[in-house]
């Protein structure tokens, strides 16, 4: 199993997002609980572009502190919304060392998130989302708890991915079976 944190840089992870607290609690918490047991810990970082907010050459572009990647852990770049873009080099990686098992956390829920979990379904890997371990902010279109909702209780868990809670991640984390 991977845990793979999609675009929680400092430009993007802030205070704005649905049920901030609950989701930085959790995503570090499912950072640690791989880390302690032996899950690889996979980054993928949004670039937008110079003079953007998330730019490479900037503070915002890195990762949020909390959740800093270790030197050794792997890092993903991409400028589209999907984490499994050719661009990325992630499918060929995970391909490689025969994962198919793939925990997906980050933001943001209706941007990259929705784009990384449908990609990777569609590139057959199992794809697992703990509640409560991905945000988004508000659109034109709906609130950011309305978007939140969308996706984690009815779009995703229909099709795409198993949507689980955040107990049930860590247990599989720490390499016990979830019914």
């Amino acid at each position: 199993m991977v845990l793979l944190v999609v675009d929680t840089q400092k430009g993007c992870f802030d205070e704005r997002l649905y049920a901030f607290e609950t989701v930085r609690e959790n995503i570090r918490k499912l950072i640690a609980a791989a880390r302690e047991n032996g899950a690889e810990v996979v980054y993928v970082q949004h670039d937008d572009g110079p003079g953007t907010d998330l730019d490479k050459a900037t503070e915002n572009y890195e990762i949020y502190e909390e959740f800093s990647p270790r030197a050794d852990e792997r890092r993903f770049e991409k400028n589209v919304n999907s984490a499994f873009h050719p661009m990325t080099g992630l499918t060929e990686y995970l391909q490689s060392r025969g994962e198919k098992d793939v925990m997906v956390i980050g933001v943001s829920t209706d941007y990259c998130m929705d784009a990384t979990i449908k990609s990777g379904f569609e590139k057959g890997f199992n794809l697992l989302v703990p509640a409560y371990a991905n945000s988004t902010y508000d659109n034109p279109y709906f609130d950011k708890e309305t978007a939140y909702k969308y996706y984690n209780e009815f779009m995703w868990g229909t099709r795409y991915a198993k949507i689980i809670t955040f107990e049930q991640a860590v247990q599989l984390l720490r390499g016990n079976a979830v019914n």
